[in-house]
This record gives C-alpha cells, structure tokens and sequence, in this order.
C-alpha cells in the first residue's frame, strides 16, 4: 500500500488523540492511587480553575498591547503569537487531564511562552513556505516590483465620472 504526506498526517494525530487521552488517564490513576480520588479530581479542577483565570486575564492583557501597537502604527506579530499560544493554553485547559494542564499553564508563563514563541518561529520559518499572489512560488529570477498610481491634479483630469 502506497502512503501519502496526508496519510502520514492521519497516523500522527490517530496516535495522538490515543495516546494522550492514556497518559492522561494512567497519571490521574497513579495519582489517585498514591493519594486518593478526591485529592486527584481537586488538583484537576484547582488547575482548570486556576488557569481559566490566567487564559482570562492574559487574554485581555494580549488584546490591549494588540490594540497599542496597531495605534502606535506597528505590526503586531508577536503579540499575535502569543494570542494564539494563549488560545491554545485555553484549549488544552479545558481537557481534563494533569499533563495537558501543565502545558497549558506552562504556555501562560511569560517567560516560558517567550520559549514557545521562538521554537513556533523557527518552526514556521523552516516549514512555511511564502507564496506569491498568483499561487505559484518565486522562481529563481523572479523580481519584486512596487508601483503606485499617481493621480494627475484636478484641472488635467478628462471629464466623466467623478470620482469618490
């Protein structure tokens, strides 16, 4: 049997959605075996809890520098970066489970979502590739060429419809 990239990509996240959901299990029952089922079942609702209120208030710390930056007449990547890597803290928050918990919680620290954002970087930079408008890349020669209009003053337009 032939396998494609696509099917590839099939494998990998059929693993995923097997494996993940394991480990999360196997560690809630280790856990509750060394303490109790009450101690495992708070420490998951204490992380979910806690962490809705880290997504929460990163969240609208994230969508204010957004907002500062495009006033101050910036492109804000990496405050877009770090929005997304807030969203997907709040995805994996909501999974219930101590790993995923941690991982989200761990994409809220600044500190460690700097880490994040820089491995997502490169990891873009390595794997993206940048297409031009027509839908083919570059090729080898290709040249980029900026053109403006310049509209000619008032007096010297030819008459017809007036323009907006």
């Amino acid at each position: 049997m032939h396998r494609t990239a696509s099917s590839g990509c099939l494998w990998k996240l059929v693993t995923l959605f097997i494996l993940v959901p394991l480990c999360e299990l196997w560690v809630l029952l280790v856990l509750a075996r060394h303490t109790s089922i009450w101690t495992a079942l708070l420490v998951v609702l204490v992380m979910g809890f806690a962490g809705t209120l880290l997504v929460r208030a990163q969240g609208w710390r994230t969508m204010r520098r957004i907002a500062d930056e495009l006033r101050a007449g910036r492109l804000p990547t990496d405050t877009l970066l770090d929005a997304a890597l807030i969203f997907a803290a709040g995805l994996l928050l909501l999974t219930p489970g101590l790993l995923t918990d941690l991982l989200g919680i761990s994409l809220l620290m600044p500190f460690c979502r700097r880490w994040y954002r820089q491995a997502a970087a490169r990891w873009l930079r390595k794997n993206m590739r940048v297409e031009s408008w027509t839908g083919t890349a570059p090729g080898p020669r290709s040249q980029i060429v900026d053109a403006y209009v310049i509209d000619p003053p008032a007096d010297e337009r030819p008459p017809g419809p007036s323009r907006p």
